[in-house]
């Protein structure tokens, strides 16, 4: 029962629940409409316990997702599918249930078979709702190069006792699974450790108020000596009397010493960025935001900023615009007569989907796809197009997966997973749609903006 003190059972003998939709509508229900507490007694009982059934839920999804993957290969085996190709789409699935992105969904499921496979300690603390999702992630992570005799040894050492292990923070429990896989097989680790350094790379994604965070994966000693030398310019110039914090002098170091900025001058590319734009945006006469793919919108001032400050520098500007319909935000159709998309068709359907269009999946764009299989008739059109990633197109192609366009003033496509399940995506909007005027079309005035914009 919710909101009570007794000390929770660290057995793992947990009955078995038969969790029917019906079921978990009803304790969702009792959730989301039952009296919040009113002494501050039960407050915290009933935090707790919700704690803890958050986590005994997460446990039960891992549980359920293992077995949806073994149906699901059994359907493809049955169907004579290769079986390197029978868990395709299986994380996908999962994701699209739990609305998050499938590379999420791919790393619940190969989680989820870890534990149930070869952590079940860690996986029976998950269950009884002693651990987060994330405590079971850490200590798999941290063990994923052992062999499955040493990973054991480690869930009996620490997950045994699941009040131990929840009275660890998050650190603690990946310093001491950390520390027993170092003692346990010191070889893997190392190799572990050289595998990482030779995925070394940088990574750039939105931060809010119009910033981003710029992320550089390194080997310790390279990460940590880039620190250092920022931080001794930082230091070096707030002692002679600068008047910016030691972060901003770091960030502007970073940003001048990468760029070649230096006393003598700036010596900077050609700024060339894709930026879609409302007309009246670009012309000062409004303050829609502007769009920049991959990032998303950027305040208009800001956009006539970098323009400005980029002329008058002498910087060569190079902008990619393209024209939205004003009423709806969605871009204007192309069409081309090929099979594949490229050239501008190419570059539109990226510049309208902006992201992965399957549904909570933010990555970016990497293959532009036939909604509808061009082996099945659909054509090469904006209109029978999605900007994909990698991992979701490929995830597409398995067997049971359907799509189509769906008719509308703002493109939109539906997917029907394998199960039935029917997910729709709508492509975002470009600048921000205004109320119609009672007028039916465009002006002529728009009609020859949209003509130029796509000769441009």
């Amino acid at each position: 029962m919710i909101g009570t003190t007794a000390k929770p059972s660290t057995r793992g003998d947990i009955t078995p629940l038969v969790l029917e939709p019906a079921v978990v509508d009803l304790m969702l229900a009792k959730v989301t409409t039952s009296a919040l507490p009113t002494d501050d007694v039960t407050r915290i009982d009933v935090l707790r316990g919700l704690e803890q059934l958050k986590c005994a839920v997460e446990g039960a999804q891992a549980a359920i997702a293992v077995a949806f993957d073994a149906s699901q290969r059994q359907v493809a085996a049955e169907r004579g599918i290769r079986p390197e190709k029978q868990g395709d789409g299986i994380g996908h699935q999962i994701a699209l249930a739990r609305r998050e992105s499938p590379q999420r969904g791919s790393r619940h499921l190969g989680l989820a078979k870890v534990l149930m496979t070869e952590m079940p300690h860690t996986l029976s603390a998950l269950r009884s709702g002693h651990i987060t999702e994330w405590r079971a992630t850490i200590l798999a992570r941290e063990t994923a190069c052992l062999d499955v005799e040493h990973r054991r040894e480690i869930d009996e050492e620490l997950a045994a006792d699941a009040d131990r292990l929840s009275a660890m923070g998050d650190r603690e429990a990946e310093r001491a699974a950390r520390k027993l896989a170092s003692r346990l097989d010191p070889a893997s680790v190392a190799e572990r450790r050289r595998r990482a350094e030779g995925e070394r790379t940088i990574t750039v994604r939105p931060a809010p108020d119009t910033m981003t965070w710029l992320t550089a994966s390194l080997p310790v000693r390279d990460g940590v000596a880039v620190f250092a030398a920022l931080k001794r310019e930082a230091t070096r110039l707030v002692a002679s009397g600068d008047a910016r914090s030691r972060g901003q002098i770091m960030a502007d170091t970073l940003v001048a010493r990468v760029l070649g900025q230096s006393e003598q001058g700036v010596n900077v590319p050609p700024l060339a960025v894709n930026v879609v734009v409302g007309v009246d945006t670009l012309l000062g006469e409004s303050g829609e935001p502007a769009s920049i793919p991959g990032y998303g919108p950027i305040p208009a001032d800001l956009l006539r900023d970098w323009i400005r400050e980029g002329l008058d520098e002498g910087v060569e500007v190079t902008l990619q615009r393209l024209f939205a319909e004003p009423r709806t935000g969605a871009l204007v159709a192309m069409e081309s007569t090929k099979r594949t998309f490229d050239g501008n068709l190419a570059d539109f359907i990226e510049l309208r989907d902006q992201q992965c269009r399957t549904p909570w999946c933010d990555a970016p764009v990497r293959h532009r796809d036939h909604v509808v299989k061009a082996a099945h008739g659909g054509p090469t059109s904006a209109a029978n197009a999605q900007g994909l990633c990698e991992s979701c197109n490929y995830a597409k192609e398995a067997i049971g997966w359907q799509a189509w366009p769906r008719p509308g003033p703002v493109h939109t496509v539906e997917t029907i997973t394998p199960t039935g399940h029917r997910y729709r995506s709508t492509a975002p909007p470009i600048v921000a749609s205004r109320p119609s005027s009672g007028r039916s079309g465009l002006s002529p005035m728009e009609h020859r903006i949209a003509e130029l914009l796509r000769a441009a």
